[in-house]
This record gives structure tokens, sequence and C-alpha cells, in this order.
């Protein structure tokens, strides 16, 4: 399959403002537990496989999560379970159709309002793809399903490299859209190339090149898979830096305001983080919620847990 070079059509500018004017306060982040554990959701949200990368529509009504289970049509696919309210149990994921999906991996997948998805790709096409894993971004139409997904540009045009690009997240704040992510362009360290944070500004219908987010980032450590909440003043990520409970771990941090710099990122502690690697955490859109994967989980390779707090 051919993926378009397809103008962005201004998403930036047509995705809603979703800013706060003050500061969201809430309590500490209750136990994890397993997602298909908790009020009468679907027992197929976790399986024998690999599951994780979930993340929920701004609406709350649908649940993304990658996985390799059966069914899909390549090795990571992105699959949506859904439900009628926000208060009902999830439903059973469905694979998402050609041409989101692909026989590559496709994967972390992100919401936004306007019906829209970003992802990452590992799909190669000739004369677009940048290097081992990308960004798209795709939108949904009721009458003709998913848009032809739009590859943003290779560096130094755009925030795609030939290295891997994974865990977007869109915030649109007061001044302007930013496309927050990971990328693996940190030199090698014994063969392994770690991820660091990178941050990118919406510009002439697109996104520029990316910047490192150095309040993030640890040089010896993998700094991957960030998640900004709605109003720009939190921000979860995974990370295997020192100070953690073992393997990947999230990590949070925090600002006063969106113009001020991130705060030195604090480990979530013992109510979310095991000895085991949690990974590619995301907040609900209001802050009430946190989902991510755990691998190995109890049922499969990796399973999607959910932790909930209360707003103040």
């Amino acid at each position: 399959m051919t993926t378009k070079r397809i103008h962005f059509l201004g998403v930036a500018a047509a995705l809603a403002f979703a800013g706060s004017a003050v500061a969201m306060q809430f309590s500490g982040w209750a136990t994890a537990l397993k997602i298909d554990d908790v009020g009468g959701n679907s027992s197929e949200l976790n399986t024998p496989s690999l599951d994780g990368c979930p993340i929920q529509s701004p609406d709350g009504l649908s649940l993304y999560i990658a996985s390799n289970r059966p069914g899909g049509l390549g090795g990571l696919d992105i699959w949506v379970a859904t439900r009628e309210r926000s208060d009902a149990p999830w439903g059973t994921p469905q694979n998402l159709p050609e041409p989101i999906n692909s026989a590559s991996d496709d994967f972390c997948p992100t919401p936004v309002r306007g019906s829209g998805l970003f992802f990452a790709s590992r799909r190669v096409d000739a004369g677009v793809t940048c290097g081992l894993g990308d960004i798209y971004f795709s939108r949904f139409n009721r009458n003709h399903g998913w848009s032809e997904p739009q590859h943003f540009p290779c560096a130094p045009a755009g925030p795609n490299t030939i290295l891997d690009e994974q865990g977007p997240s869109f915030v649109e704040l007061e001044d302007n859209g930013y496309l927050y992510y990971s990328s693996s362009r940190a030199p090698a360290q014994g063969g392994f190339v770690p991820g660091d944070i990178y941050v990118s500004e919406a510009a002439g219908g697109g996104f520029g090149p990316g910047v490192a987010v150095g309040a993030l980032n640890d040089s010896s450590a993998n700094d991957i898979q960030p998640n900004v909440r709605k109003d720009g003043r939190e921000l979860v990520f995974s990370s295997d830096r020192a100070g953690g409970l073992g393997g990947q771990d999230i990590w949070v941090s925090s600002r006063d305001s969106t113009s001020d710099a991130w705060s030195a990122p604090l480990n979530l502690g013992g109510a979310v983080n095991t000895g085991a690697g949690e990974s590619r955490p995301s907040l609900s859109w209001h802050g009430e919620q946190l989902l991510f994967g755990r691998a190995p989980g109890p049922e499969g390779q990796s399973d999607v847990y959910v932790s909930t707090r209360d707003k103040r």
C-alpha cells in the first residue's frame, strides 16, 4: 500500500482548544488493576498475546490498544473497544481496517478531537518513510471511513527520522498545537539505541522538526512514549532511569503553566510500578484514569492496566 503525502488539512487549527485556565488538582493514584478485572469490562481486552499502548478517546467512549493477537493484519495492530456511556463497561476490541493497519507493525495510537488518530507504524513505503518507525495521522469520516494515513516529513523538515519514532501525544494550547513523542536519536550504547522525548510544534499545516525536551530526558536511560494531559500541565512517560522499581517504570512531570519548564520527573511508585516493565502510559481526557501496559502480564506477553485518582 502506498501512503500519500497529503496535506495535513490544518489539523492543529481544526482540533478544539483543550487548555484550562486553572491547573487541575488530584489525589494520588490507586493501586493499578488489570483492566478486564474492572467493572464488567470485556475479558478480551487482555489475551495471551501482547496487549498494550492503551489510550481513551477524548469522549471516553473508545479505548484503543495495540496487540499482536490473532485476527490482525500484521504484527502489532491497532484495535478499539467501545461503550455507549463513559460509566459503562468496555466491549470486545475490534481490529481497525486498512488503511490504519497494515502488514507491518502499527501501534501507539492517539485519538484526538475531530475524529483524528495519530499512530506509529513500521510500514515501508518507498520514497515516503524515513526509518524504523514513523508517525502518521488519519481522520475518520462516517461516510468514507479512515483517510489514507498522512506521513509527516523526515528531519530536518519534520519530526520523523531514520530511527524509531513512537508514542505520539498531541496537545492544543492557547498559542499553538504541540506533538510530543519519543525518538531513538541518541548515540548507541552497546548496540542499544535509547529513546528520548521530543516535541514538535504545529507549522504550515503539519509539524516542524523535533526538539529534545531536556528536562524529561536522562542521557543514560530509555525515556519513551510520553502522554500529555489535555491542559498541557502534566506529562507521563516510560523510563528505565535510576530510582525505579525495575525495568521500564512510569514517571510523571508537571508544570504550573504551559510557559514554564517541565519539573524533574518523579516515579509514580508502587501503586503503579512493579519489578516488571510498565510502558506507554496515557491519561484520560479529564486526568482521572491512567492506562498503561505491563510486561510480562498475568495473561500474556503484556497486559493492559488501569489506575484511578479523584479530582479535588
